[in-house]
């Protein structure tokens, strides 16, 4: 995430309530920010404001935690933190229904089965096709489990200080998924680099390529179910016996 918007706090004496305080006001607007961006890509379920708590509780650990001998900036070590914090909360209040995580791992299922089988990434149609589904109803299973998965592709590099082993593999998923983003399709490539890079929201993105933000939302969901299916890939090559 870009955090060149956001002030460049000095932290020197963090427990000196004062810094504290000076702190949590000049970051407040990121947590704001963090929480949105985070939130309109989870169940509406999930408010706004529970995020924004879980974020503030995560920016008062980054102030505790804080080692500027260790560290690298401030603003960037509590980006890190206060985001943690938020998929934190998340996990530990997932009240998804069974239902739910069903329907993303037959969606999962059906993506790596169909790319194994052609060698690409699978279309709408197809994945529809293959779990028997009309075009409506797979558009229902894609807003129903939009947060399942950025919380599921986020959570293998949410460790703040991984050991070796941790950190190897941490490296390889990167490698992974890069190559699995270099095979997405065209939009989908747009979608990732407008909303992670250039950190347009998906409604501003949706004027960009002139479509619905509810599209957008949708295909930002179909990435991400293509990205684990890619993942699964890898594990499943990885697995099989050699020929």
């Amino acid at each position: 995430m870009d955090c060149s918007r956001w002030p460049a706090v000095d932290v020197t004496t963090p427990q000196d309530p004062q810094q504290v305080e000076a702190l949590i006001a000049a970051y407040a607007p990121l947590v704001k920010y963090l929480a949105h961006r985070l939130a309109c890509r989870l169940p509406a379920s999930i408010g706004v404001d529970d995020l924004i708590s879980a974020g503030v509780l995560g920016l008062l650990d980054a102030i505790e935690h804080y080692d500027p001998q260790r560290q690298h900036l401030f603003k960037t070590y509590a980006a890190c933190r206060i985001r943690g914090a938020m998929l934190d909360s998340v996990r530990e209040c997932d009240g998804m229904p069974r239902s739910v995580r069903e329907k993303e791992h037959a969606l999962t299922q059906a993506y790596a089965a169909i790319a194994r089988q052609q060698g690409r990434p699978a279309t709408d149609e197809e994945v529809a096709a293959w779990l028997g589904l009309d075009l409506d109803t797979f558009a229902h299973w894609l807003t129903d489990v939009r947060g399942v998965s950025v919380v599921s592709l986020d959570k293998p590099l949410a460790k703040e200080v991984p050991g070796p082993d941790e950190w190897a593999e941490r490296e390889a998923l990167k490698a992974h998924l890069a190559a699995a983003i270099d095979a997405l399709p065209q939009q989908e490539k747009v979608v990732l680099s407008l909303y992670y890079f250039e950190e347009l929201t998906m409604r501003e993105i949706g004027q960009v390529l002139e479509v619905t933000e509810s599209r957008i939302s949708q295909i930002h969901t179909i990435t991400m179910l293509h990205l684990r299916a890619t993942l699964q890939n890898l594990t499943h090559d990885a697995d099989a016996p050699a020929a």
